[in-house]
């Protein structure tokens, strides 16, 4: 097991490598007045500004005082959360990845996309503390690369910092409570991130008829059924009802949420990641 996870890991990070090659954009910055070295814009003295702040050269060409305001550049932590349960270990067809490949491949080249922009990248949970450079992302290769062994995955809250921001990538079809959890903590400490629920098209449509044997990845449930298009109704309901509570859970904490299929293109679900993630709102 553990030489497959190593086997698994500079594919991996060639892969992301090449995917966050093919975004292309330009220097990171996120548009609002602060602390950095970027001229942004000028703008008319306001009630409370010091006179250090006045830029007396272009103030001089008018009656109106200036202040010059610079970019904010300071480089925020985005702290990761991938699940690696058995129940992202699943492909309905051989020429489909499994959802916890997809899964890391674009949480990896988002966060290379991130790395490149001068943030800090790390691991809830305190597995791998936020840090820039090409090493961290080497470290985030090595650890996405293991697997657990639970069936289903459960978002880890602990050591995000406060007012930074998150990413967690799961299918989220294990018990809900525990996402509730972790988003209501995220935001009681000022946390703001995104949930990409990866999917196989095969969760979605629910393609099954006749006898049918289900079973989990990690060989605990199993259900066996004569006629497996009764089950298709009540399973959609139920995929439906889910999406409507981390939609829920999402607007009540100020997250944003997208669910990806495995058969889409994995470069349009990284473009929404990284606009997402870098404190835009993405539709």
């Amino acid at each position: 097991m553990a030489e497959a996870e190593a086997a698994r890991f500079p594919a991996l990070l060639a892969r992301a490598d090449q995917l966050a090659g093919t975004v292309l954009l330009g220097e990171h910055g996120r548009r609002r007045a602060g602390m950095g070295d970027d001229f942004w814009q000028y703008r008319p003295v306001q009630q409370g500004d010091a006179l250090r702040m006045i830029d007396w050269r272009r103030s001089a060409r008018s009656d109106v005082q200036y202040v010059r305001e610079r970019e904010w550049q300071i480089a925020q932590s985005v702290m990761l959360w991938v699940d690696g349960a058995a129940s992202m270990r699943f492909a309905s067809e051989p020429g489909l990845p499994e959802k916890s490949d997809r899964a890391r491949l674009l949480a990896l080249a988002a966060s290379i996309l991130l790395l490149r922009g001068g943030e800090r990248v790390g691991l809830t949970g305190g597995a791998l503390p936020p840090r820039r450079g090409r090493a961290q992302v080497e470290r985030l290769a090595a650890l996405f690369s293991q697997d657990a062994s639970e069936d289903y995955g459960a978002p880890e809250a602990r050591g995000m910092l406060p007012h930074s921001r998150a990413m967690f990538v799961s299918d989220f079809l294990g018990d809900f409570e525990p996402v509730r959890a972790a988003l209501t903590k995220a935001a009681d400490r000022g946390v703001r991130g995104v949930l990409l629920q990866v999917l196989d098209p095969a969760e979605e449509s629910f393609p099954f008829r006749g006898r049918a044997i289900f079973e989990s990845v990690g060989g605990t449930l199993a259900h066996e059924t004569l006629k497996a298009s009764d089950l298709r109704d009540k399973y959609l309901e139920r995929l439906a009802a889910r999406k409507a509570e981390l939609s829920q859970i999402c607007a009540t904490t100020g997250w944003q949420l997208h669910t990806h299929r495995t058969n889409a293109s994995a470069q349009s679900a990284l473009l929404w990641l990284h606009g997402a993630i870098s404190g835009g709102r993405v539709t």
